[in-house]
């Protein structure tokens, strides 16, 4: 959220096999910070394995990205770079992720929604909380990152990865 205007912006992720004992973790548009504490709620809560890799994520279009309603995209975007599949193009995310793997509400997810919407998006994965709001959108409310992970289809093993290989 930007002023009164609603921006919704594409968050990228890469790992490769780490080249050194000690991975980088590399955001751009991302404070640093709050991608290594992802990263550590991930590996726990997850159980990916992202220890070993160096972390490259980036906001398209050189937006600078503070607020926390992009944790949940960010650490999909993450895991979906880890088991690589892919989050489903006409998805979108907004949620705060918390130590204990929990995803919290936003500020402004009914205007965020309606954006997306606008966009062409039909399917939202949010937070349990988010409140019912009709704006045309297929809304998948999580309790758990663990749980969003699961129903973006990004999970290893699941319909669809014959094929696949995780970066490992």
């Amino acid at each position: 959220m930007e002023g009164h205007r609603t921006l919704l912006v594409e968050i990228q992720a890469l790992v490769v096999r780490a080249a050194t004992p000690h991975p980088r973790r590399s955001p751009q548009g991302l404070d640093v910070r709050r991608l290594s504490l992802l990263l550590a709620v991930l590996e726990r809560r997850t159980e990916v394995d992202l220890g070993a890799l160096d972390v490259y994520a980036t906001v398209v279009g050189g937006v600078q990205v503070t607020e926390p309603a992009a944790d949940l995209p960010l650490a999909l975007a993450l895991v979906s770079a880890t088991t690589g599949r892919r989050l489903a193009s006409d998805t979108v995310a907004a949620g705060e992720v918390g130590l204990g793997g929990e995803v919290r509400q936003v500020v402004g997810i009914e205007r965020r929604l309606n954006e997306a919407h606008r966009l062409g998006f039909r399917r939202a994965i949010v937070p349990a909380t988010t409140p019912e709001v009709a704006v045309g959108l297929d809304v998948v409310r999580v309790s758990t990152v663990a749980e969003a992970v699961a129903v973006a289809g990004l999970l290893p093993g699941a319909a669809g990865e014959a094929g696949r290989d995780p970066v490992r």
